[in-house]
């Protein structure tokens, strides 16, 4: 069987075996489709350097540094191929999938689908991704691209329901299907508790050194999807107990602020349910974000007009406005618009790092801005600063809702709806959920995941 990293490989890749890892890199770019892809599923280049930047203050408008990880050079353009990549390994591992038996299915609305699609064909299984038909049209192309085949599903990101559905039907239609559900499977929450999370933690170091920051991450930021990425935070308060876990979630479908629904279009996030491997008794603050702030902003950066505000009118360094047009897509611009909101709520100051995360970049939404554009006509100067003022550097604190005993709560409470009502799970294993050991049992599965992978190398 074909397998890659162990999770600490994927935190240290320089612990990869020299020339494992250095035809990996040569593969990234010339040969993207072969299996030693496996061994660049990090946060790091190949000089152990993170994949980071930290947006200047013209942007942002706070005091408080913010730094974005950037998933764009993982395999596939979206570090959510970790997260697929851990549950497929995991499962792999304790035997309960074999390619020469099983079909794997991946839902998705997304990135976890595209990541599946590469996993999954590399590690020579039959694939099967199920996906809203309103999805860009640019993550179609991309999961058939690696191998997979799609079923369209009716709906758009919040339409997971529909997903669910589609997933049920498939498992009683074949017993050689297997379901690898990145909103339910713990690899997912393992990947980003130990790989993200550490990640950070080591670079709040470098940050120090470079003179930014204290030495510490204050605020971690992120949009629940599956709510993998915010996985990161049980990490980062480990490590400092007065660290700040804000999720972000669509103002068009406020589901955790206030048991909202609806339809929106920030690709990734805002799923209509509260995820299975959602610790939301570790949840600081839910923030709610337009969609259309996220669209807007994202075409600052993708449009010639906007990088000319911000560099000519704004004083941006050129090369990094480019540099942002290329990584950030929209669920990254949510996400920072957060980060933003974070700071001026809480307060922040130049001591404390605001860390996020920008899952994939602009080529994922081509499509999406030049629907825009048709719609609202080109960027001008005004248009742009308009934009750069009204979304970013005037970010708000509307839409706020703390963590509070009650509010924590509520958020464990509508995962009855979803994962015992219809998914199966009983109301013993969900209350299991309000034991922090039950979490920290699921942290420390890391070491067994990896001792098992060894002892499998081993015995080639």
């Amino acid at each position: 069987m074909i397998t890659g990293p162990t999770f600490e490989e994927m935190l240290h890749p320089q612990t990869i075996d020299s020339q494992v890892r250095a035809d990996a890199l040569a593969a990234l770019d010339t040969d993207p489709l072969n299996p030693l892809n496996l061994y660049n599923i990090t946060w790091r280049d190949g000089q152990n350097r993170t994949f980071f930047l930290v947006l200047p203050r013209e942007l942002t408008g706070v005091a408080a540094p913010i730094v974005v990880l950037y998933g764009g050079r993982f395999p596939s353009g979206s570090h959510k191929v970790g997260a697929a990549y851990s549950v497929l390994l995991e499962k792999q591992l304790l035997g309960e999938v074999d390619p020469d038996l099983h079909t794997l299915v991946w839902p998705s609305t997304g990135n976890y689908g595209i990541g599946g699609a590469f996993i999954g064909c590399r590690m020579e299984y039959d694939s099967i991704v199920v996906l809203p038909e309103e999805m860009s049209q640019e993550r179609f192309q991309r999961i058939e691209s690696y191998g997979a085949r799609i079923i369209r599903t009716a709906g758009s990101e919040s339409n997971v329901k529909e997903i669910y559905d589609e997933v049920k039907r498939l498992r009683g239609s074949d017993p050689k299907i297997r379901i690898l559900n990145q909103f339910e499977v713990m690899g997912n929450y393992r990947f980003h508790y130990h790989v993200t999370g550490n990640t950070l933690v080591e670079l709040a170091d470098e940050l120090r050194e470079a003179g930014i920051g204290a030495g510490k991450i204050s605020a971690f930021v992120s949009a629940m999807g599956s709510a993998g990425t915010i996985a990161a935070g049980d990490r980062l308060k480990q490590v400092w107990h007065d660290h700040r876990i804000v999720g972000l979630e669509p103002i068009q479908c406020p589901t955790l602020y206030n048991n909202g629904y609806g339809a929106h279009e920030i690709q990734g996030i805002g799923d209509k349910h509260v995820t299975w491997i959602h610790n939301v008794f570790n949840m600081d603050a839910l923030m709610c974000i337009d969609d259309m702030d996220a669209l807007n902003g994202l075409r600052l950066f993708a449009e010639e007009a906007g990088r000319r505000a911000l560099a000519e009118r704004l004083g941006l360094d050129a090369a990094l406005v480019e540099q942002l047009a290329s990584l950030l897509g929209i669920s990254g611009i949510c996400n920072i618009i957060g980060a933003i909101k974070t700071a001026r709520f809480y307060e922040l100051t130049s001591d404390d790092v605001v860390a996020t995360v920008a899952t994939d970049g602009l080529e994922r939404y081509d499509s999406v801005m030049a629907a825009l554009r048709e719609q609202q006509g080109a960027l001008d100067e005004a248009s742009a600063l308009a934009i750069a003022e009204g979304v970013f550097r005037r970010a708000g604190t509307d839409w706020v809702l703390e963590g509070t005993r009650a509010a924590r709560e509520r958020w464990h409470n509508l995962k009855y709806y979803t994962w015992v009502e219809q998914q199966g799970k009983t109301v013993a294993e969900l209350d299991a959920q309000r034991d922090p050991d039950w979490w920290r049992a699921h942290q420390a599965a890391v070491a067994e995941i990896d001792r098992r992978l060894m002892a499998q190398r081993g015995r080639r």
